[in-house]
């Protein structure tokens, strides 16, 4: 089975402060208004995406497993 991830960027927690897009350029656009969005909802497992939830100022981004539904991430610390 291929494990995959859907991405959410709430967007009435986003600010825009663009970390998502430096950390993981490709998987994170901004939109016109300066908020940023998700380019597929569905992606592939990556590192980089992890980061870039556990970074968000305002904890807007959302990852969650493809199958089970879980929270992969942000995570509590």
């Amino acid at each position: 089975m291929v494990r995959s991830w859907r991405v959410e960027v709430d967007r009435s927690r986003c600010v825009g402060s663009t970390i998502c897009v430096s950390t993981a350029p490709g998987v994170f656009t901004l939109r016109e208004d300066g908020q940023s969005r998700v380019v597929r909802a569905e992606v592939a497992p990556d590192a980089r995406i992890l980061r870039a939830a556990e970074l968000c100022p305002l904890e807007a981004i959302a990852v969650v497993d493809g199958v089970s539904g879980d929270l992969v991430a942000p995570v509590d610390g």
